[in-house]
């Protein structure tokens, strides 16, 4: 799980949400949970907006804020973004029920919670692509479930 530290409420989703959209979340705290959580938080209280095309802006303008490049090597990245946004999708789907926090934390202990583990569905070669990181590509290893 990548040192995660669970969650205990859904304010700490929210705050990480609102981090993200207001630019002023830490950068040390930018981790593989909070994109998770901050993508949850943007599918569940912002169903109007279209996720697809709101967390690419919203991490891309994160990234500037915080001194980070998008480029050919660095910042933002397409596919691990709409892959993660299907695989937060499904999961949040399955979970409507539970609380934001609790589904968070459930995520993190699945297969998701590892920054790997998209390593399952694409290959080292193909992911860290220029072309990946610019647009959406196809898994070459194993089909998304999700």
């Amino acid at each position: 799980m990548d040192n995660f530290v669970p969650f205990t409420s859904d304010g700490e989703n929210i705050a990480i949400g609102h981090g993200l959209v207001t630019r002023t979340l830490p950068k040390s705290e930018w981790t593989h949970a909070a994109h998770f959580a901050a993508t949850l938080w943007v599918l569940a209280h912002h169903p109007d907006w279209d996720a697809a095309r709101t967390m690419p802006e919203l991490i891309r303008a994160y990234n500037e804020a915080t001194g980070v490049s998008n480029s050919d090597t660095s910042g933002y990245h397409e596919t691990i973004t709409q892959a993660s946004i299907r695989a937060a999708r499904a999961f949040l789907v399955e979970r409507r029920e539970m609380p934001l926090y609790e589904v968070c934390n459930a995520l993190m202990e699945s297969p998701l919670g590892k920054s790997d583990w998209i390593l399952t569905y694409w290959s080292r070669e193909r992911l860290f692509s220029v072309e990946a990181r610019r647009e959406w590509v196809e898994p070459d290893l194993l089909g998304l479930k999700f």
